[in-house]
């Protein structure tokens, strides 16, 4: 069958009792162009599937797509709040009101505090000193000249809908958490080992973690695999010797960025997991922020790989253990001057520059360094 969209869902289900279904990508099994139809696609799809040339897709089983479908409805109900504050954001701004200059969080509580003084008076006439925490970084002066503005009756019945809209989506999702929490519970035992990972404090996190990957780890063959799988790892595209993009794919649109998120908590705002944080500082010295913290996403998601396959608890002597350099070292020339100008070396026009400092390494580097002119 050839389809797009959800029409293979109801096929698959009626199917999936009786039969071994296979669902693959469309790219794997994409017929050549020129007559195209129907039924010659579907007659290409089954001789390729007689071949067993047909890549069967990851479908989870139908516990964990029910906890997938919840938790991506969860992650939607996020994005639609974030955009109701930009939306909220929008009336102040537009009425002469800055309190993003002034507070972290436009929608926390000295700025709603603040907020319902505004929809009140319609202006900043007011005493703002018993309305913020003692926390507030921002002084009152700068805070009374943030609000000197004038608010119009349109916008403030506009700022009135949203904040209704944002409390009735945080209700909606807390009640959608507590459900997707109690359909959680026969997996608690992977809840609770995924606990023990870094960054990962809150069962709703684990268990938006497993609804995506699943409990049972033997469908991916390696860590390598589910990495791919999950788009945190570098494309191949390489041709007459030329890398034409290492960029991650697209892959993994609910996954990734909460391994990211995870990642970040862990590397930017948290002391507690040294073997992390110093690979992530490491690799952001050479390659920059970004590819530093898709590269701890992976290391995450592989250690989570072994722990559902293993059932054991995270444990950080592992990388320890791993991160230690080998006792010899055996380095080719490129290495060694690569080695070498990163001392500050640089070769004169005359004289060979004095090596005796390096040790082991400046032993016949003269006459490395001259069988390699054009390094």
């Amino acid at each position: 069958m050839e389809s797009t969209g959800k029409y293979w869902i109801p096929v698959f289900n009626t199917l999936e009792k009786t039969c071994n279904v296979n669902l693959t990508h469309p790219k794997y099994v994409k017929a050549i162009k020129g007559k195209k139809t129907d039924k010659k696609d579907a007659k290409w799809i089954s001789e390729l599937f007689k071949c067993d040339l047909i890549r069967s897709s990851f479908i989870p089983p139908e516990a964990v797509r029910q906890l997938r479908d919840l938790c991506r409805y969860y992650t939607k109900l996020t994005n639609v709040n974030t955009s109701e504050k930009n939306r909220g954001q929008n009336c102040l701004t537009v009425c002469n009101f800055k309190l993003d200059d002034v507070f972290s969080d436009v929608f926390g509580k000295s700025a709603s505090r603040v907020m319902d003084k505004l929809l009140e008076y319609r202006n900043g006439n007011f005493d703002v000193a018993p309305l913020i925490d003692r926390r507030c970084k921002a002084s009152i002066e700068q805070i009374k000249a943030a609000i000197d503005g004038e608010l119009n009756l349109a916008q403030a019945e506009k700022l009135q809908f949203v904040r209704k809209h944002m409390e009735y989506i945080s209700s909606t999702q807390a009640a959608l958490e507590k459900l997707i929490l109690n359909l959680a519970s026969v997996f608690q035992p992977q809840v609770d080992l995924l606990l023990t990972v870094p960054g990962i404090k809150e069962p709703l996190t684990a268990v938006r973690i497993l609804a995506e990957i699943g409990v049972d780890m033997s469908v991916f063959e390696t860590a390598k695999r589910l990495c791919s799988w999950a788009g945190l790892t570098p494309q191949n595209n390489e041709s007459a010797n030329k890398k034409k993009t290492t960029r991650v794919s697209r892959a993994g649109v609910y996954l990734k960025p909460l391994l990211v998120q995870i990642a970040n908590a862990v590397c930017c705002k948290s002391n507690k997991f040294p073997e992390l944080k110093n690979k992530y500082l490491m690799l952001k010295k050479r390659r920059g922020h970004k590819k530093a913290i898709i590269a701890i996403a992976r290391k995450i998601l592989t250690a989570i790989w072994h722990m559902l396959s293993k059932n054991e608890a995270y444990n950080s002597e592992l990388y320890h253990k791993a991160d230690k350099p080998p006792v010899e070292r055996v380095l080719s020339p490129e290495q060694a001057f690569a080695l070498l100008r990163s001392k500050g070396y640089t070769r004169g026009r005359k004289h060979f520059p004095r090596v005796e400092k390096c040790g082991k390494i400046g032993k016949n580097v003269e006459s490395l360094w001259n069988s390699n002119e054009g390094q």
